[in-house]
């Protein structure tokens, strides 16, 4: 029996989907790797113009201008030979709760459009992931790789970096690399090396390069 693999979406499978609207928004050219916190429009959009940015997101296709980061498909695709996928994502924005259920649409039409090769029966949407069973999971939060996981990846983002490897270890957790145009060639290498352990939590110590 496959093991399963839950896989994050939001800067894990793809990019630009904040980034782009903010950017339209505000008239700005900034990338993702100029900021460091994980909300990256509460660090740039004006307090007063807060409101307004709302009302412009949930008139907004967020995952139009949205793309796979580099390698995503190729590896899920090739991944998905050895494991059992489940995507796992929220869809909910925290500041405009009452216009997420855009994003549900538009997320999965997405996902059923760049990974149209996954189940789309195997796509659940939830904040909670920690309570979602599975045996290994890829996201990009460290608050998302708790609950009974034989595996616990985490992929390299924008927010992530300054992680420290101490803080890693005491949770169980491999970092897949720093850079996250790299990041699924890493995720890839440590789920198929021979190094990595796939029946405890010594794969957090053992993958080696």
């Amino acid at each position: 029996m496959k093991k399963i693999l839950l896989l994050d979406v939001d800067d894990v499978i793809c990019f630009n989907v904040f980034l782009s609207a903010i950017n339209e928004f505000l008239g700005t050219n900034y990338e993702i790797d100029f900021f460091k916190e994980y909300y990256i429009d509460k660090c740039v959009i004006p307090k007063e113009r807060f409101d307004e940015y709302n009302r412009f997101l949930s008139e907004r296709n967020l995952y139009k201008d949205a793309y796979p980061l580099p390698g995503a498909v190729e590896k899920v695709k090739r991944l998905d030979k050895v494991f059992d996928i489940h995507i796992c994502s929220s869809c909910i924005n925290p500041f405009n709760i009452e216009s997420s259920g855009r994003l549900y649409k538009d997320k999965f039409d997405f996902l059923i459009r760049v990974l149209s090769f996954l189940n789309p029966e195997k796509f659940i949407f939830t904040n909670y992931k920690n309570l979602i069973a599975g045996d290994i999971i890829v996201d990009d939060r460290l608050s998302n790789l708790g609950g009974n996981r034989e595996q616990r990846i985490l992929f390299p983002a924008y927010h992530n970096k300054e992680i420290s490897d101490n803080e890693l270890i005491k949770n169980k957790i491999v970092r897949a690399g720093y850079d996250w145009k790299t990041g699924w060639d890493e995720v890839e290498n440590i789920l198929l090396s021979d190094d990595f352990d796939k029946s405890t939590n010594r794969g957090a110590y053992t993958y080696k390069r």
